[in-house]
């Protein structure tokens, strides 16, 4: 019996290795094709490697094009097979044709495989060099290829030396690609910690990239551009000078260029001392600017983030072009933001009518996340312009008589802000804002209203009942508003004591600084408070400068100096590990707790309430029963500095100790033990540590009082009742 002999597997790919070796020339070519339709659908073709290589030597330039496309894709995958393809490469960088040598030596410098570097050197020289400048400029940018892949290559053939000749050759775009081929490089070596600068720009330099910045591409001007940014200048007549030469690339149509051109003006305009030039260059930014918003959304809002910035610098380059920074109908939101924070920036008396207007339909509008920050905006401009205040105030009080849930919440918290800038001028609107409290739910627009409660508490008639509404939920309410409650209820106390509310749970550290002296408490809770403003810039000077030099690049989007987003092999801060001074430190700072821990356990039954008045013969109870922190591992962890979250580790020992009638269980033999010593320090293990400090009445420390001060118990209790 004959043995069964499957028949061989047919697929696609073998359909197209039959192909790719047809003795037809169409039927191979279509094969790659085919090839390269897959392998851009994410199709692995990378067995077809062999296959696709014998394609390689052909007359035909769509052809090699396509079989290179497929070389850079799989080299990787396949750098052994890769090694057959030189001898092809050298060959072509010779062809006759300058597309294909252009062609040849561009593809090596993508390859990206180790194995044909050392083959790349030579042909890379020659094109370097070759009579056609298109052959010369794809090679200028090899040389940064290279670079990247191995650096010393670069150096030990003289690459660097060659690229600083070609600045002066006599193609434009020769001299483009060569300027960012060695600004790359000059950005991998200083990165790479090279104290040699690789692309100094001298004023030879300087004069040859103005020649040939207005005649070579878009892409071009942009590198050229960015080098001028980074010249120094040796006088004001040489900035003076690159500012004319620059000028005219205003008029490009190519975003990028203007915002680069844009941006080498900011930085040569630091040392022009003639005011009438800068009066002159700053007049001639606003058109360019101004045109920039004509484009797509997406380069709309990168040219609004660049104008944000500049700005911030020179507030008046677009003072009188409001009107442009309208937002319309079919803005994307992130585009209206912008338009919105530019608007404010415009804002001054002789605007600020449109502006108003403007807002104020804006605040009609569905979009509830823009109606909010035109609310806001409407209360910047108030902060902003005082003159205009009145009016601002008048827009918000019709906003809020809508009764729009999330417009009257808006409004109650810019209100808020209001009342901070100018104090006891609106008082009037304040019962409005009362009678909206049943419309709040947010905790940013309740905290708003506490605080305005507060702050006016004389001078609103039911501001206990108000107040109380909020006591009434305290344990229910988020932390802001936990917090405005108790701050409120003081201030209410200190206003009108004859009204306060009944809060003995809830402020007893404020009780603390009543009883102890309520001058100081009067002092600290009834202080002055800086006065609001609108801040001019957001962000630092400094950074501002260093942002303004990286228009248009991310960094100025992001309004971030570009090392917080970019960097080779970056790692988080929690990654490095911790030396051993900071490990002492931990240590010191945990036995610092624990000691104030024990310090405050004296104090524990004094905020207790609910104990009995008297203990005697019973077990102590609350923090006073904590004798032994140290039964948990969490107390260990912390002690001995390995703790990996000291908070939660300090928190979960109380989570643990018996906070109530339960005594601490008793050590287990042979465990450490903490507890306090004679002098108030802390022991542990039987080794005392470093004694707690002497313990000093504060206003946030309990203690029971000398002899002294016990007549002064009676006032004390008195006040006590208040709460």
């Amino acid at each position: 019996m004959a043995a069964f002999r499957a028949p061989p597997r047919k697929g696609e790919n073998f359909e197209l290795s039959a192909d790719l070796n047809s003795e037809y020339k169409e039927k191979r070519k279509d094969a790659i094709k085919r090839v390269i339709a897959n392998m851009t659908v994410q199709k692995d073709v990378s067995g077809l490697f062999p296959d696709v290589l014998k394609n390689m030597q052909t007359d035909d330039l769509e052809q090699k094009k396509l079989v290179y496309l497929y070389l850079m894709n799989y080299a990787k995958t396949q750098p052994e097979l890769v090694i057959l393809a030189v001898n092809t490469f050298v060959k072509d960088t010779d062809d006759p044709n300058p597309l294909v040598r252009a062609l040849a030596i561009r593809t090596m410098g993508c390859l990206r495989a180790e194995k044909i570097i050392d083959y790349l050197c030579d042909p890379l020289q020659k094109c370097l060099r070759d009579e056609n400048p298109y052959v010369r400029k794809t090679a200028a940018l090899c040389v940064a290829k290279l670079y990247d892949l191995k650096p010393e290559l670069v150096i030990e053939n003289g690459f660097l030396e060659t690229l600083q000749e070609m600045i002066a050759d006599s193609n434009p775009m020769v001299v483009a690609n060569t300027v960012a081929a060695l600004t790359d490089i000059h950005i991998a070596a200083a990165a790479a910690g090279s104290n040699t600068e690789v692309f100094v720009i001298t004023s030879a330099v300087l004069n040859k990239l103005l020649i040939a910045l207005n005649e070579c591409s878009e892409w071009g001007r942009v590198a050229i551009l960015n080098a001028l940014g980074r010249y120094e200048t040796h006088d004001d007549r040489e900035s003076e000078h690159i500012c004319e030469r620059v000028v005219p690339q205003f008029q490009h149509a190519n975003a990028s260029v203007v915002l680069s051109a844009i941006k080498v003006i900011m930085i040569h305009m630091r040392s022009v001392r003639s005011e009438t030039l800068t009066k002159q260059l700053v007049r001639k930014m606003a058109p360019p600017l101004v045109t920039l918003l004509s484009n797509p959304p997406e380069v709309q809002w990168v040219a609004l983030r660049d104008i944000n910035l500049l700005l911030q610098k020179r507030p008046d380059i677009l003072s009188n072009e409001m009107r442009v920074f309208f937002c319309k109908y079919n803005d994307p939101l992130y585009v209206k933001v912008e338009k919105l924070d530019i608007m404010v920036r415009l804002a001054g008396p002789n605007n600020v009518d449109a502006l108003l207007s403007e807002l104020k339909e804006y605040a009609s509008e569905v979009d509830v996340d823009f109606v909010r920050r035109s609310i806001k905006a409407i209360g910047q401009t108030a902060i902003k312009i005082d003159e205009a205040a009145e009016r601002c105030v008048n827009v918000l009080m019709e906003l809020i008589g809508t009764r729009v849930s999330y417009v009257v919440q808006e409004g109650v918290v810019v209100m808020k802000d209001i009342f901070r800038k100018y104090p006891s001028t609106y008082e009037g609107v304040i019962p409005t804002l009362c009678a909206n409290l049943d419309e709040l739910d947010e905790p940013e627009a309740k905290a708003s209203l506490i605080w305005i409660i507060g702050e006016y508490a004389n001078k609103i008639d039911n501001a206990d009942e108000l107040l109380g509404i909020f006591v009434d939920s305290f344990t229910e309410e988020s932390y802001p508003v936990q917090l405005q409650t108790l701050t409120a209820v003081v201030k209410l106390f200190l206003r009108k004591p004859d009204t306060s509310q009944d809060v003995r749970d809830r402020a007893y550290i404020y009780w603390r600084l009543l009883s102890t002296d309520p001058g100081a408490a009067k002092a600290v809770v009834l202080a002055h408070r800086p006065p609001i403003s609108l801040p001019r810039t957001t962000v630092s000077p400094a950074l501002l400068e260093e942002l303004l030099g990286e228009i248009p690049s991310l960094a100025s989007v992001y309004h971030k100096p570009e090392e917080t987003f970019v960097g080779r092999g970056r790692i988080g801060a929690d990654a490095i590990p911790k030396g051993g001074s900071e490990l002492a430190d931990d240590r010191a700072t945990a036995q610092k707790a624990f000691q104030t821990v024990a310090a405050g356990q004296q104090a524990e039954n004094l905020l207790n309430f609910d104990d009995p008045t008297s203990n005697d013969g019973q077990q102590p109870t609350g923090l006073a029963a904590t004798t032994v922190l140290t039964s948990t591992p969490a107390a260990t962890n912390l002690l001995s500095g390995t703790s990996s979250n000291p908070l939660d580790d300090l928190v979960s020992i109380f989570g643990n100790t018996g906070i109530g009638t339960n005594a601490a269980p008793p050590p287990t033999p042979g465990q450490p033990q903490t507890h306090l010593n004679a002098f108030g320090g802390l022991s542990f293990g039987g080794q005392p540590m470093s004694p707690a400090p002497p313990m000093t009445p504060s206003v946030l420390q309990a203690v029971s009082p000398p002899p002294q001060q016990q007549q002064q118990q009676g006032a004390q209790d008195d006040l006590l009742g208040l709460f």
